[in-house]
């Protein structure tokens, strides 16, 4: 699995830390920035990186943070074929993947949670989506939506 990684400043701690997990675990990643702590590095920009290498099928998922996780799931998920949600728990990690398909995992670097966050990161890269009939269905709606916006259709 490459896992396409992202942060503002807000982020970039947490996503130093999570790239030494990923490659403790053995995980093939790409860091798309921020290089540094720069309050100039706004996280559309990042969101946006991380979004469109995993819809581009480069990456099979991204890892996306910024202060709070929601304005870089914000941004990432403008781009189509994107489902980025933020976690805060190994339960909304495993019920993101099972029933939504995510391919983005948003987190915030300001956020304090119970669980460590590396726990979270392992929870969504290994539960798999869980292929039932009706969440199929519902992410066929999701793409529809996309697809309807494409044609520009209301």
């Amino acid at each position: 699995m490459k896992i396409a990684i992202g942060s503002d400043h807000a982020g970039f701690e947490l996503k130093e830390k999570i790239k030494e997990f990923l490659s403790k675990k053995g995980y093939e990643y790409d860091d798309l920035g921020a290089e540094e702590m720069d309050p100039d590095d706004d996280y559309p920009e990042y969101g946006k990186k991380v979004g469109e290498a995993v819809a581009s099928g480069k990456y099979d998922r991204g890892i996306a943070i910024c202060g709070t996780g929601m304005g870089i799931s914000i941004s990432a998920n403008k781009v189509p074929g994107v489902r980025a949600t933020t976690c805060y728990t190994t339960e909304m990690a495993k019920m993101a993947r099972e029933h939504n398909d995510s391919n983005v995992l948003a987190l915030g670097g300001r956020i304090k949670t119970e669980e460590p966050v590396s726990k979270i990161v392992e929870v969504w890269l290994d539960t798999p989506f869980s292929n039932g009939e009706r969440h199929k269905r519902r992410i066929e709606q999701i793409k529809e939506i996309e697809r309807s916006k494409k044609r520009g259709v209301d």
